[in-house]
């Protein structure tokens, strides 16, 4: 006894917190980290609030096929007193918990219980003297329509699908190590080719140059064409591959001779060829 008081009396303070107040009894369950050893008696369970489920349907039709589906009816020829008894017994099942969901199967077990008593009646015979239509034909329609719907959505559902059985792949690659350029066609090239053509029309540059011509040179020209001759044409005076600058320079300077009285311009004639010779000097 020393021993274990002593051990006691070494504990932490912090294990004391961490003790249940009543040792002799087990903790049912932990209710914000503290122990609860007896129910609440002001907890409320809803009658609902725990179900089992062995079977879930999505309405009458799904119930009545699968009951067919199990037993291994012929869907063509349903033997409607073993199909509606097994119906009726899933009925009152959820008849006693959901009454509003047992509405929806309860008209169908009326319409179940309809065909059953048609079937017990003598068959009547058409104006035309055929048979009748057998009661359970509109039913074993619905029920082959369903099953074709529950069928293509089940492989509908079969498929891959997006965020269920697979992920978009996301890959980052660096902008900078793989760059793509857009492919540029020749009909391309022509068009922007035309374009720059047309701007550079509207936009011209036009340079004037200033030819330096002297008349006194070309009046010595003139001068040395005429020496030693005694009669020189007019037209000889003139170079017209040279330019229209150089010709007005030139008749410029002839007009200068003449006017200086160096050369003179002769003329046999109206109309006549004009000459030009050097002025005579009398001695």
């Amino acid at each position: 006894m020393s021993n274990e008081a002593s051990t006691l009396d070494a504990a932490p303070e912090g294990l004391d917190a961490l003790l249940p107040a009543v040792v002799d009894q087990v903790a049912l369950a932990r209710l914000y980290g503290e122990p609860l050893f007896s129910m609440p008696r002001d907890l409320y369970i809803p009658p609902d609030a725990l179900q089992v489920f062995l079977e879930a349907f999505e309405g009458p039709l799904d119930l009545l096929l699968y009951l067919i589906r199990k037993q291994n009816f012929n869907i063509l020829d349903i033997p409607m007193a073993a199909v509606t008894r097994q119906y009726l017994s899933y009925v009152d099942e959820i008849r006693a918990s959901n009454l509003e969901l047992a509405a929806e199967y309860l008209l169908m077990a009326a319409m179940l219980i309809e065909i059953k008593s048609r079937m017990l009646l003598p068959p009547k015979k058409t104006a035309e003297g055929e048979e009748a239509e057998d009661p359970r034909a509109e039913l074993v329609r619905r029920l082959l329509e369903y099953e074709q719907m529950k069928l293509a959505a089940q492989r509908l559902s079969e498929m891959p699908q997006y965020g269920r059985d697979f992920l978009r792949a996301q890959v980052y690659v660096e902008q900078a190590l793989a760059p793509r350029f857009p492919d540029v066609s020749a009909i391309d090239l022509q068009s922007a080719w035309r374009d720059i053509m047309k701007r550079a029309k509207l936009v011209q540059h036009h340079k004037i140059s200033r030819e330096e011509l002297s008349v006194r040179e070309h009046m010595s020209i003139v001068l040395r064409h005429l020496q030693g001759r005694k009669f020189v044409e007019f037209g000889e005076l003139f170079d017209p591959s040279r330019g229209q600058q150089v010709l007005v320079v030139t008749f410029i300077a002839m007009l200068e001779l003449a006017k200086e009285t160096l050369i003179e311009l002769t003329q046999a004639e109206a109309f006549a060829p004009i000459y030009v010779r050097l002025a005579y000097t009398p001695n």
